[in-house]
């Protein structure tokens, strides 16, 4: 998502980079490319408008002109204005002194709205909260049961009944307090459109539980359509926040930079992939400094921390600047890697990414690959890859089902990091206080070491 905003982005500001003075000229020639960027990336016209002239009227001040680097001004400006379409600050969630927090889940049929309601579940049990998911879709066959099965997975009670959704949200209300349960999510019916009845129905629910926090599913990929269904909830129910679903897939941006510019509401959370867990709270501060090409660093980090042990990463660290870091080693880290997610997503946080680097798809059969090289050879070859001669390279390349090329570029590039390590711990100092970084810098390169393409069968 964004990539085509940042790529042109990216490029309006190299050419205005390091430029002595910006004339009127550049100005107006910036202003028509952002202006085209945003329309392209399917941003509501009027908060388009609304954005460009933001930017002019700064851009023109004497802030810019005066400054030793107008380009760097330019850059300054245009982030803060993505920062404030995107939300401003990230949202806190302030939980109900009288438990439970109630939260209510509306939107569309298919924006992903009981999915998002049990991925919600998810995080606040990582939050340490104990929450009950609340079954009051009773419209759309199989929808209760979808969230029963969802909730299995996570191990969070659904509760629900037949007859009417209104009472059913009621009854859940009082099954939580009966429980203890400390949050309470009330997954809502949707239609394909908005019609009366639909606005009714989420209204009275909204009137028997009185939600702390109103959530809006918009599916991200519906572009500027975003905009008018979260005005037409707005109305209604007087939304907190909006969660975007399908983050992950190739939708443009235009309802993440539109949202909350039309209704005043900010993006709370957004889901980045299938899985449960895939799910975060939205920082807009860091989505604007992705789009412009300065990665993400802070998120990298936090996804780093729920899956690497902090004594393991430390180990690993000392070893590798040590010069002692195997195969083996290595492996232990690809499964870690796997944890925070998909890999590719993780590469666009990393700042100064080139874009080759960054649209690299390192796709699960390229980390398969890899693990099944890694796993062909044997302890003593994991541990001393130099001892891979012609021979023991076919046999590993025939174990695995991948080709002797293959096989080389992995020893070649292990083989490369070891001595850069090895130079960089002066052979023999403990590494740095950070722990292991798995991704350049104290580690392998991701996508050197796995190709930007599946290895040939």
């Amino acid at each position: 998502m964004f990539d085509n905003l940042s790529d042109r982005l990216g490029g309006v500001f190299k050419r205005i980079r390091g430029k002595g003075r910006l004339t009127e000229a550049d100005v107006n020639e910036m202003l028509g490319e952002i202006r085209t960027a945003l329309l392209e990336a399917d941003v509501n016209i009027g908060v388009v408008r609304n954005v460009v002239e933001r930017i002019r009227v700064q851009a023109v001040g004497s802030k810019v002109s005066e400054a030793l680097d107008p380009g760097q001004q330019i850059i300054k400006i245009v982030n803060a204005e993505l920062v404030a379409m995107l939300g401003g600050e990230t949202l806190k969630i302030a939980y109900a002194s009288q438990p439970p927090t109630v939260v209510l889940m509306a939107g569309l049929q298919g924006s992903g709205k009981t999915t998002s309601a049990a991925k919600l579940a998810s995080w606040f049990k990582a939050q340490g909260r104990n929450p009950l998911l609340v079954g009051a879709d009773l419209q759309r066959p199989a929808a209760v049961e979808q969230l029963k099965v969802l909730g299995a997975q996570l191990n969070v009670p659904v509760f629900s009944a037949p007859g009417d959704p209104v009472q059913t949200a009621a009854a859940g209300l009082a099954e939580a307090k009966r429980l203890g349960r400390d949050v309470l999510i009330v997954d809502t019916a949707g239609r394909l459109s908005i019609d009366t009845e639909m606005m009714q129905q989420v209204s009275d629910i909204s009137a028997a539980v009185k939600p702390d926090y109103t959530f809006l599913v918009i599916d991200a990929m519906t572009g500027q359509d975003a905009v008018n269904v979260a005005k037409a909830f707005d109305e209604t129910l007087a939304i907190s926040g909006v969660i975007l679903s399908k983050l992950d897939g190739d939708a443009r941006g235009g309802a993440a930079l539109s949202v909350k510019e039309v209704i005043g509401k900010p993006i709370a959370f957004a889901a980045t992939g299938e899985k449960l867990d895939a799910f975060e709270q939205f920082h807009p501060d860091r989505m604007a400094s992705r789009i412009l090409g300065m990665g993400d660093m802070l998120t990298l980090i936090e996804q780093a921390e729920k899956v690497f042990e902090k004594d393991e990463a430390e180990k690993a660290a000392a070893k590798l600047m040590e010069g002692e870091f195997t195969l083996d080693d290595f492996l232990d880290q690809l499964q870690q890697l796997k944890k925070m997610g998909n890999l590719s997503s993780m590469m666009g946080m990393l700042p100064g990414m080139p874009k080759e680097m960054k649209n690299a798809q390192i796709s699960d059969d390229m980390v398969k690959s890899t693990e099944a090289i890694i796993r062909s050879m044997t302890p003593e070859e994991r541990r001393k890859p130099e001892i891979i001669n012609g021979s023991r390279r076919q046999r590993i390349a025939n174990g695995s089902g991948t080709q002797i090329a293959d096989v080389n570029k992995l020893v070649k590039q292990f083989s490369e990091m070891q001595k850069m390590m090895k130079r960089m711990g002066g052979g023999g100092k403990k590494g740095g206080k950070g722990g292991f970084n798995p991704f350049g810098g104290g580690g392998m390169d991701l996508s050197a070491a796995l190709g930007s393409r599946p290895p040939s069968r």
